[in-house]
């Protein structure tokens, strides 16, 4: 999911003044050229990664670097996919949405292989677009649903719609987080569980130059070290639970990087040189960030009370 226009700079200086989440890119043209032409450029990873879902080159990349091919653009290592259903306690008759489903490769796989009936919702029309044709090529359309949502705003649901909800990575895109948490209660039944990751936890000392190149393929808020916990609490959500799952940043971005490397020429042909190494520079500055614990993330799992 991705967000709106950022606000002005000195609103985020005062926001990481008082602990609270830092946005970035700021509005000003006049900040980015401070550090550097390439440091303020943005680069496309979603429209090309979704656009080019079935293109070989694509789905090589997703292999080398997960080792499963879900689809993947986010920082989830196979282990922890194949945990998700145990944690949120999947069943065949379970109804379950994923905020930020991206083509729908996972919520696909798990409504084949559980039988649970799946919505997924992004606001990346290629990839919604592709997920629907997915789902219709696999014959899963009428167990998983996909639709175009900017989650920032009110969940399109009744209340009490899903026994469980899961997003990964994408809760940090995505503007009001405190309202989004409060909604995703409200759309749970009683005793539904979720759980989300985020991997822009602030770990330690970070340059603006390191901000904006981790941050030049999207809309992001980077948050202080127990910031989710205290906005899971002030939700009502009961058995907060976190887990450091920073290693998993710094071993996937280090093997996207370098399985894409390898399909070097063909990427090139698809995105550009100029994306391509924008995108380069971005997953060597994740993992420079997270295996060095200056950028963290973490799995955080919540559920409504009964």
């Amino acid at each position: 999911m991705r967000g709106a226009a950022a606000p002005d700079f000195e609103h985020a200086r005062a926001n990481l003044r008082t602990r609270t989440s830092v946005y970035w890119p700021p509005a000003s043209p006049d900040v980015l050229c401070q550090f550097g032409e390439e440091a303020g450029r943005m680069f496309d990873l979603y429209n090309n990664a979704y656009g080019n879902y079935a293109s070989d080159p694509y789905r090589q990349v997703r292999i080398e670097t997960y080792g499963q091919d879900f689809g993947q653009t986010s920082w989830v290592t196979t282990e922890e996919s194949l945990e998700i259903p145990q944690l949120l306690d999947l069943k065949r008759d379970s109804s379950v949405l994923e905020i930020g489903c991206g083509s729908g490769g996972y919520a696909l796989h798990l409504a084949e292989k559980l039988g649970c009936q799946i919505v997924g919702l992004d606001i990346n029309e290629p990839g919604i677009r592709g997920a629907k044709e997915l789902a219709q090529t696999r014959a899963l359309d009428s167990r998983a649903r996909f639709e175009r949502c900017d989650v920032s705003k009110n969940l399109p649901f009744d209340d009490g719609t899903f026994d469980a909800i899961f997003s990964n990575d994408v809760l940090c895109h995505v503007s009001g987080r405190f309202d989004l948490l409060v909604e995703i209660l409200r759309v749970l039944k009683p005793a539904g569980r979720m759980l989300f990751s985020d991997a822009l936890v602030i770990g330690g000392m970070i340059s603006a130059e390191e901000i904006a190149t981790r941050s030049s393929i999207g809309f992001y808020f980077y948050s202080p070290p127990g910031e989710n916990e205290r906005l899971l609490e002030q939700a009502r959500f009961s058995q907060v639970r976190t887990t450091d799952t920073t290693q998993n940043a710094a071993r996937i971005s280090k093997k996207w990087h370098d399985a894409r490397e390898k399909k070097k020429e063909e990427l090139v042909t698809a995105e550009g040189t100029a994306n391509f190494e924008g995108l380069q520079r971005f997953l060597s500055c994740v993992h420079t960030l997270t295996s060095e614990r200056r950028l963290l993330r973490y799995l955080y799992f919540a559920s409504k009370a009964s």
